[in-house]
């Protein structure tokens, strides 16, 4: 493998990585030398596209952003970046010139790559940004100090590590909150320097965008220049851990303060301060503080005054409407996520994607300000979807991918960014028709087609399982390369996370499906019980039952796969899978029945009573186990869940397992899987342990992938591969 890398004024640029393989199979080297699309975005002309482009350096353990331009058609495409120094968030101020990111400040520079300008001053302290549409102001996204929850050291311990804690959420994802991004509003002057920046969320301690994952795509300008809608959840400690109620918010650019800020979601005319007498969700709706964390909830609450998670403004292009994505339930993160719509003139709230029964995960205004176009999953795919102010929903693609996300190119034409299975991220233009059968798909870029030619691709099919309650339920069956039907394989039986999250045409650097049957292994992978794109009848089936029907799902997949594919070799059979999946595997390992050979657990729940404390969105235990494992009176839901926790039945594990996970998971703590290896061992169960110090609930730096990949598949291979197996592994 050639590494593309080069040195810089003592800086490493890493740039587009080579690899010549000795066979056709994937292997973890050559998916960790694959380019990886980032964001993108097309000029106000529609005639090119900016996007971003991550190439990772396993040598150098670290990855490099660059941004590209190309023609909208995907011609003449050209790095625009050219050292070492990552460069990122690309936006148009012009058809002539992009914005972009660059050591923590706001740079500018033509479309050619040409006249480069630092706009901002800020000593690096810009993590997103988003221009006025007039190009006058421009808003900054900047870490205050936070104290609130974390009490600062005294001054004379400047050493001192320890840090007092007067509440939750001290912690969330994988770092300490002392904290929080802010919104500021600043003016662009005649130099294209930006100047009088100030923070309009000033005095406030909520965060905005919010955490852990928010981000520009949170804020909204007005196409007026004149209103910023955006998004906050006007929380703190304990109301914020236990709560997911975030509200969009209409701010006047031109005031000075938050007073005549309207709180789109409740329909009121004030910024939301907590505690707010004056809203009685703030009062009457959280859960029960004499029970104190008790798991009730508000999803019977009928009212105006959306509680759920509301995120993602964006304004119609004639200013009129601001839609956003919304969730109903206080507390329940995997809610059916609807398309909202906020008639400004008329103060009313509507509902537009109603009529199709799943979440929409991505959207845009088409120029008329009566169409959407959105993304939805639904059978295992995610695909293009339009609806209208009507909520008339039709069904625009029905492709065997995944659209990741989607905006728009020109007057006519859309651009999207989809993979698959067997192909990573790419981007499309996409001609939206009135049906699937006239809508146009064209795909643009090919990042990674010097590698991908080099490589066999696994055969996908689908597969429709008979579950233990009579239902029908969507597999993934995912062949080896050179698949042979006469032969027997190695089978792994996939779960999936979440543990509400689709199990489709996903493109994974990790979990990845066709490096997994590239390695001779045949994966099967059910769309169980719990995961989106089924109803959210399906969906919600999973919520205080994780040890339920799910997990009757899970064997019904490997049970049907050994009864009804003589490939399949029902010796030789593996159950792997992260985060829930690592909580199923954990569940499975004493209730298997001695259907498989050797598991793998990554970041799973293994003791729910103690996750339940450990985690930090107490909202998410809050919901999925119903209610306190301390309460007398608890819910038979609760009683259910935490009786049939994993750990409750390692008595019964009799079978080979490796544990991973990240001292950086705050979501679920690392002594979840020490608990399970260790159990393991103390059982006389062969196992291992993989524990990464610095990573969190995924795996980022390469060589640790790396080391992930191979230790995971070095298991494998130890327990369900024969002599005979013919090798399999490419160049190291």
């Amino acid at each position: 493998m050639a590494c593309g890398t080069q040195k810089e004024n003592d800086k490493v640029n890493i740039e587009k990585q080579t690899i010549q393989l000795k066979g056709d199979l994937m292997t973890p080297e050559a998916l960790w030398a694959m380019s990886r699309i980032g964001g993108y975005q097309a000029s106000p002309d529609g005639k090119h596209i900016a996007f971003q482009m991550g190439y990772y350096s396993v040598k150098e353990n670290k990855s490099h952003q660059v941004l590209w331009m190309m023609n909208a058609d995907g011609s003449e495409q050209k790095q625009l970046t050219e050292d070492a120094e990552s460069e990122t968030d690309v936006q148009w101020l012009d058809n002539e010139t992009i914005a972009f990111l660059r050591e923590g400040e706001v740079w500018k520079m033509s479309l050619d790559g040409s006249g480069r300008k630092q706009m901002s001053q800020t000593e690096g302290a810009v993590e997103g940004f988003l221009f006025a549409p007039d190009g006058k102001k421009v808003l900054l996204l900047k870490s205050i100090d936070f104290n609130e929850i974390i009490q600062k050291n005294p001054e004379d311990l400047p050493k001192a590590t320890g840090r007092v804690v007067n509440d939750l959420m001290y912690r969330h994802w994988d770092h300490y909150v002392e904290s929080i991004q802010h919104p500021f509003l600043a003016e662009v002057n005649g130099q294209w320097s930006i100047v009088n920046e100030r923070d309009i969320l000033d005095g406030y301690p909520y965060e905005c965008p919010m955490e852990p994952f928010g981000g520009i795509e949170q804020l909204a300008w007005s196409p007026d220049s004149k209103f910023i809608a955006f998004t906050c959840r006007c929380l703190t400690g304990i109301d914020y851990s236990i709560s997911t109620d975030s509200d969009i918010f209409l701010y006047d650019a031109e005031s000075k303060d938050m007073s005549n800020t309207k709180n789109l979601c409740k329909n009121c005319c004030e910024f939301d301060v907590v505690p707010d007498e004056g809203l009685a969700y703030h009062t009457d709706n959280l859960l029960d503080p004499t029970k104190t964390l008790s798991g009730q909830r508000i999803n019977q609450m009928k009212t105006d005054m959306n509680v759920g998670y509301d995120v993602n403004p964006k304004f119609s292009p004639d200013g009129r409407y601001v839609a956003w994505l919304s969730m109903e339930r206080d507390g329940y993160e995997s809610d059916r996520q609807r398309l909202c719509i906020f008639d400004l003139k008329e103060s009313t709230k509507t509902y537009v994607t109603e009529s199709l029964d799943s979440s929409v995960d991505d959207f845009c205004w088409a120029p008329d300000s009566y169409t959407l176009y959105y993304i939805a999953v639904w059978h295992a795919t995610e695909n293009l979807y339009k609806t209208n102010l009507k909520g008339e929903v039709k069904q625009l693609s029905n492709d065997w991918a995944d659209f990741g996300s989607v905006q728009m190119l020109n007057e006519k034409e859309l651009v999207a960014e989809r993979h698959s299975i067997t192909a990573p991220a790419d981007l499309y233009a996409v001609t939206p028709g009135d049906s699937i059968a006239d809508t146009q798909i064209k795909q643009l870029t090919e990042v990674n087609k010097d590698i991908l030619d080099q490589l066999a691709k696994p055969t996908v099919e689908q597969r429709w399982v008979k579950t233990t309650d009579g239902k029908e339920m969507l597999t993934w069956v995912i062949l080896p390369p050179h698949f042979d039907a006469s032969k027997k394989y190695p089978t792994l039986l996939f779960c999936e996370g979440g543990p509400q999250s689709a199990v489709s045409q996903f493109w994974s650097y990790r979990w990845n499906f066709m490096i997994m049957a590239s390695q001779g292994y045949v994966v099967i992978a059910p769309n169980r019980r719990g995961v989106p794109g089924f109803g959210q009848e399906w969906l919600e089936e999973i919520s205080g039952d994780w040890t339920g029907q799910c997990m009757k799902d899970y064997l019904s997949a490997i049970d049907d796969a050994v009864e009804n594919l003589p490939y399949v070799d029902k010796d030789r059979l593996g159950a792997v899978g992260a985060s829930f999946g690592g909580f199923s595997v954990y569940y499975l390992a004493g209730h298997h029945e001695g259907r498989f050979k050797c598991f793998i657990a990554h970041d799973g729940a293994f003791n729910l009573e103690a996750m339940y404390t450990e985690t930090e969105e107490n909202w998410f235990s809050n919901w999925e186990y119903d209610d306190a494992y301390w309460n007398k009176d608890q819910t038979e839901r609760a009683r259910r869940t935490y009786e049939n926790s994993p750990h409750r039945f390692v008595d019964k594990w009799d079978t080979p397992i490796l544990c991973i996970h990240g001292e950086k998971d705050y979501r679920i703590n690392a002594t979840q899987g020490m608990s399970a290896f260790n159990a393991a061992r103390m059982r006389g169960i062969e196992a291992q342990l993989l524990i990464f110090p610095d990573e969190n609930h995924w795996v980022l730096k390469p060589q640790n992938g790396i080391l992930w990949q191979r230790t995971y598949f070095a298991w494998l291979d130890r327990w369900l591969k024969t002599p005979s197996d013919s090798p399999l592994k490419g160049e190291k």
